[in-house]
């Protein structure tokens, strides 16, 4: 005969069953963006000084998957989106406290920290601005930026704005060294350059009575940390201006890519099994000395029509597909 549950058993049942669904939206917050986030009050103050360099492991979302990875010759461009209120002082991917009224971004595979300039294509504005975060997960987008950065480069009212973003490989390699490795085993070891200085003693010649007086070498080391800690501050002197420069820009076209291909042939299967998503254009283009044959359709007439054309382009079976701008 089965005892009937005490009100106490009922209630010890009740916390564990709430602990571990409070654990499991914890463990599908790795990215903010996508999955809702357990913790609806701020972290302390503090939590952001246990941020970490991290690149990351591969990781699918919405059947889509992204390879995080260290890329210094990053050049893409796309359409940036915004993002603020609903993350304003939760954790980024890397440990920091997100700040909607600070400039930084989100990017689906860039190491964390990284620095980038964001361009926007539309106006000219430029922007120098850290990446501490993971997404947008939005297929057609490129880069989600804070609220902040949004309204730095002029698009925080419109939504979205056709960017280019580059990386700046030496502010990235500063921030990387700067910071410890999250630890684990597929990040990379960044280490802290030694300090302290080396003495070396001269032996006295032959028959001589004394030594002579020893002999103090600075050691590279002290140089070499004294030149990465004036590089680290002025890298953060530059992320910290919010400075906004001004680029000419010419007129651009938004257009889905789905595949590019060093073969020709590859391009022409690809498109003919698109021909039924819509027409597509296969352009012949020298990337670095090198011929690559790109299956594009475009120019596309707003960003809806992209976001629309990317999805069914995906659905056929195209994952790598993306909007780009040019």
């Amino acid at each position: 005969m089965m005892r009937k549950p005490t009100r106490a058993g009922v209630r010890i049942a009740t916390l564990v069953v709430s602990a571990a669904m409070l654990s499991g939206c914890a463990e599908m917050n790795l990215f903010g963006h996508y999955a809702k986030r357990a913790v609806s009050d701020p972290p302390p103050a503090s939590a952001g000084a246990a941020s970490t360099y991290k690149v990351g492991k591969p990781y699918q979302i919405k059947g889509v998957w992204y390879y995080p990875q260290e890329d210094y010759d990053y050049d893409e461009t796309g359409i940036a989106s915004w993002y603020g209120p609903d993350f304003h002082g939760k954790l980024t991917a890397n440990g920091e406290v997100f700040d909607q009224n600070a400039v930084s971004a989100a990017h689906k595979t860039l190491p964390m920290p990284s620095v980038v300039r964001v361009t926007n294509m539309e106006n000219g504005r430029s922007l120098v601005v850290r990446v501490n975060d993971r997404g947008p997960f939005a297929h057609g987008r490129v880069i989600d930026m804070s609220r902040r950065a949004a309204q730095l480069l002029g698009f925080e009212g419109q939504g979205t704005a056709r960017v280019r973003v580059q990386i700046m490989p030496e502010e990235s390699r500063v921030l990387a060294g700067k910071l410890a490795p999250s630890g684990g085993p597929d990040e990379p070891a960044v280490a802290a350059a030694p300090r302290g200085s080396v003495s070396a003693e001269t032996l006295p010649p032959p028959g001589s009575a004394e030594p002579s007086r020893p002999v103090t070498v600075a050691s590279r080391a002290d140089t070499s940390a004294q030149r990465a800690a004036a590089a680290v501050e002025a890298t953060e002197r530059a992320l910290a201006s919010q400075e906004v420069t001004t680029t000419p820009v010419r007129s651009t076209g938004i257009f889905v890519q789905a595949g590019s291909f060093s073969r020709h042939d590859n391009a022409l299967r690809l498109s003919a099994r698109l021909s039924s998503v819509g027409r597509t254009n296969v352009e012949q283009v020298s990337i670095k000395g090198k011929t690559w044959y790109r299956v594009r359709f475009g120019p596309l007439s707003s960003v809806d029509e992209a976001d629309q054309l990317l999805e069914n382009v995906i659905a056929a079976g195209q994952q790598d597909a993306k909007v780009i701008v040019d």
